[in-house]
C-alpha cells in the first residue's frame, strides 16, 4: 500500500513538473485553462518580453484563429501533429454578413501578425474544399518558426504574407494544388515533403519585392503527391522579382520537364531567380528546364545557407526561443 502511495505521489509530482512547462493549456474537454486557442492567445500580455508557451491538447478546433501584433514570442505546441487540428473552412469567393467576397486573405483560418511566433506538432487546415483560393494560414510576422507541422488544403495553402518577414518550416507537411506555397515572404523549408494533390499545376508562386535578396528556398526536401505524370510546375511569379530555389530535393515523377512557368508574363524571364542545385529523383532531369531559370554550381549556393537567408540584421537564430523556454532556469510571467 505504502509503495502504491509513494508511485501516485511521484507520478502526481511529474505531472506537476511537466505542466509548468506551459502558461497555458487548452482543451476541449473543459478541464484545462482555455476551451479555445482564440481565448489562449488573448490572454498573453501584450509584448511580453519573455515567451508564452500554450500547449493544446489533441482535438480538432474548428476556429478561424487570429494572432494579433500584440501578442508576440507566443509559442504554440500541440500534443500530437496528426490529430491536433486547427482548421476553419472558409473562401475567397464566399460572402461575408455584408455580402462582399472575403478575398484569399479573408479566407485564412489563422493570421499570425505577431512577431517570433513558434509553432509545433500542428495541423493547420483549411476545409472548404477544391473551391478557388482557401488559405490555411497567413503569416505576415516577422522571424516566424514551424516544426513538425502539417498544412492542409488546395488552392493557396501557405501564405508566406509578410514582405520583410522570415520565415522557416523545419520537418513539415505541406499539401495543395495550385500555388500552394505563396507570397512574398523570405521562407526556408528544410527537410520538408511538399505534396502535390491531383488537378494541381504549380507549387509555388512568388511575389518576391525585387530588392529582397531571398523568396522560399527548399532544402533536403521532397516532392511528392498523387498528381499526375510532367503535370506540376515548380513555380510561377506571382510577381517578376519572384526568387525560389530548390536544394538537394527529391523531385518525384509528378514535376514537368520544364520546370519553371512565367505565367505569361515574358518580362519575368530576366527578372525572377528560379534555381535549383543536385536535385534528384525522376521529375530532376535538368536537360529540358526552361533556359531562364539556372542549375547553380557549389560556390552559388554558399549564399542559400540557412543563416545567411535568415539572419538579417538581427541574427536571427530558429528555435532559440522554443529550447530556452521548455527549459528554463526560472518559470515565471512578467
Amino acid at each position: 500500500m505504502k509503495q502504491l502511495i509513494l508511485t501516485i505521489a511521484i507520478l502526481v509530482y511529474w505531472q506537476t513538473v511537466s505542466a509548468k512547462q506551459y502558461d497555458f493549456v487548452v482543451s476541449q474537454d473543459g478541464s484545462t485553462d482555455f476551451l479555445t486557442v482564440q481565448e489562449a492567445i488573448m490572454a498573453v500580455p501584450d509584448f511580453r518580453d519573455l515567451p508564452t508557451v500554450i500547449f493544446v491538447k489533441s482535438g480538432v478546433y474548428k476556429e478561424k484563429i487570429l494572432l494579433p501584433t500584440t501578442k508576440t514570442k507566443v509559442i504554440l505546441i500541440g500534443e500530437d501533429a496528426l490529430n491536433t487540428i486547427l482548421t476553419f473552412d472558409d473562401y475567397a469567393s464566399k460572402h461575408n454578413r455584408f455580402g462582399e467576397e472575403m478575398g484569399t486573405t479573408g479566407s485564412s483560418s489563422f493570421f499570425v501578425f505577431g512577431d517570433d511566433f513558434t509553432a509545433k506538432n500542428l495541423t493547420f487546415q483549411n476545409t472548404a474544399g477544391p473551391v478557388g483560393q482557401a488559405v490555411a494560414i497567413r503569416v505576415t510576422g516577422d522571424r516566424a518558426y514551424f516544426q513538425h507541422c502539417r498544412f492542409l488544403g488546395f488552392q493557396d495553402t501557405l501564405y508566406a504574407h509578410g514582405e520583410r518577414s522570415r520565415q522557416y518550416y523545419k520537418s513539415c507537411y505541406i499539401e495543395g494544388t495550385t500555388d500552394f506555397i505563396f507570397g512574398w515572404s523570405t521562407a526556408v523549408f528544410e527537410d520538408c515533403e511538399i505534396y502535390s494533390k491531383e488537378g494541381g499545376q504549380y507549387i509555388t508562386a512568388a511575389s518576391t519585392l525585387e530588392d529582397v535578396a531571398h523568396g522560399f528556398v527548399f532544402i533536403n526536401c521532397r516532392l511528392t503527391g498523387d498528381a499526375p505524370e510532367r503535370k506540376v510546375y515548380l513555380g510561377r511569379p506571382w510577381r517578376v522579382h519572384a526568387k525560389t530555389v530548390f536544394i538537394n530535393t527529391e523531385m518525384g515523377a509528378h514535376i514537368r520537364p520544364e520546370g519553371w512557368h512565367n505565367w505569361n508574363k515574358p518580362e519575368a524571364e530576366s527578372t525572377a531567380y528560379y534555381g535549383e542545385f543536385n536535385s534528384s529523383g525522376p521529375g530532376a532531369d535538368s536537360s529540358a528546364r526552361v533556359a531562364w531559370s539556372k542549375q547553380l554550381n557549389q560556390n552559388e549556393i554558399a549564399a542559400f545557407s540557412i543563416a545567411v537567408i535568415l539572419a538579417g540584421n538581427d541574427g536571427w537564430t530558429p528555435g532559440v526561443n522554443l529550447a530556452n523556454k521548455l527549459w528554463p532556469s526560472a518559470h515565471h510571467k512578467n
